[in-house]
């Protein structure tokens, strides 16, 4: 494998995207136990050692300078992680679009198209275009083509590249990375034995560190998150937000918006084919919601007229009066489905965490205005 190379990100060829995601994470944690358990674990760890030589010997060459990054003539704000999947990208995404907006800028998106099905794009294309109607958006392994693409064809002051922490081909004038409260640092492996895309040392790169889901955390996890962060890049030390996920209501498959009480009275089916499915089922139950059950598919799964029979049939079982999913799976599922999708948004709960994130967007945008 080429250590530099490449549009795409070396993580993405790794992941365990085929496999049943759940079983995978029970077994990197430690929760499935056992002989042959104990030995899939010493073997996944053989390879992070091979991975994790590769992931060292091309972020070195980044480092020095052996390896060039391209510099887009507008300012590149890129919404990553440390970690695989179910941060919570697209949703801080949107946040940084509106506040871009608030000051007055015309913001674009950017995207690498993971698992895109056909021409209208990936499940965050889509979901991107509910949250921030009206915002160009491109998709393209190699960001800098699209971030070409996307200026050629639209006039846009800034943009924000979603899942860019480890595409480091495209310069970026603001790192943005995103750590799971709930499984802050992927339980301290790399890819394949744990979900670190690369060492915890690259978030010496990052410019500010949003904990997302910090309401599902005690203050005491969050505190040792916050030094563990701050361990390893002290530059960090005041820029780490906490970032919540509230609902603000539901969508139907034909776009419809509804209010959170529309569901409330409803025992609902949990659907899911995200990262941390978890953390979905945790959210709903914080708002209230009545659980009957819930079935999970892989991460970025597409569902097919059997998953849709099966689900029905599950929800029949369980005598559940509706089935509610994320927006990621709604954009997925037929128009004329009858699921609802919780909706949420990115918060910052503390004033002075939200000042810090408009703050350094409009220094950013104040140090290119008085550039150009």
């Amino acid at each position: 494998m080429d250590p530099a190379a490449s549009s795409g990100n070396i993580s993405d060829q790794i992941e365990p995207a085929v496999v049943d995601e759940h079983a995978f994470r029970s077994l990197v944690s430690g929760q499935t136990t056992g002989l042959v358990a104990f030995l899939q674990r010493l073997v996944l760890r053989l390879l992070a050692l091979g991975y994790g030589s590769v992931i060292r010997l091309r972020n070195g060459l980044f480092d020095m300078g052996l390896r060039p990054m391209r510099k887009s003539p507008v300012p590149v704000i890129s919404v990553g992680n440390i970690t695989t999947g179910g941060t919570g990208k697209t949703p801080v995404a949107a946040l940084v679009i509106r506040c871009l907006q608030d000051q007055g800028l015309a913001p674009g998106l950017v995207s690498r198209g993971y698992q895109s099905l056909d021409a209208s794009g990936n499940d965050e294309l889509r979901v991107l275009s509910i949250l921030c109607p009206g915002i160009p958006h491109r998709q393209n392994r190699d960001r800098f083509k699209a971030v070409d693409d996307l200026l050629q064809s639209h006039t846009v002051q800034a943009v924000v590249m979603d899942d860019g922490f480890q595409h480091r081909q495209l310069h970026r004038d603001l790192d943005l990375v995103l750590i799971d409260a709930t499984t802050p640092f992927g339980y301290d492996y790399l890819l394949p034995r744990g979900l670190l895309r690369e060492p915890l040392r690259g978030l010496r790169r990052a410019d500010l560190v949003m904990v997302t889901r910090s309401d599902l955390a005690t203050a005491e996890q969050l505190s040792g998150i916050s030094q563990q962060i701050v361990n390893v890049a002290p530059h960090l030390r005041k820029r780490i937000l906490m970032v919540e996920f509230q609902p603000v209501g539901v969508r139907f498959a034909d776009g419809t918006r509804c209010e959170l009480a529309t569901v409330r009275a409803d025992r609902l089916l949990l659907i899911s084919g995200i990262g941390n499915p978890s953390a979905f089922e945790t959210t709903c139950r914080r708002a209230g919601l009545t659980i009957a059950g819930s079935m999970w598919f892989p991460d970025h799964h597409h569902y097919t007229q059997d998953d849709l029979r099966r689900i029905e049939l599950e929800r029949v079982r369980l005598q559940a009066d509706q089935v509610l999913t994320t927006l990621k799976d709604l954009v997925k599922l037929p128009l004329d489905s009858e699921f609802v999708a919780l909706e949420i948004a990115a918060e910052l709960p503390d004033p002075q965490h939200r000042k810090i994130l408009q703050t350094t967007l409009a220094q950013l945008s104040n140090t290119h205005r008085n550039a150009t």
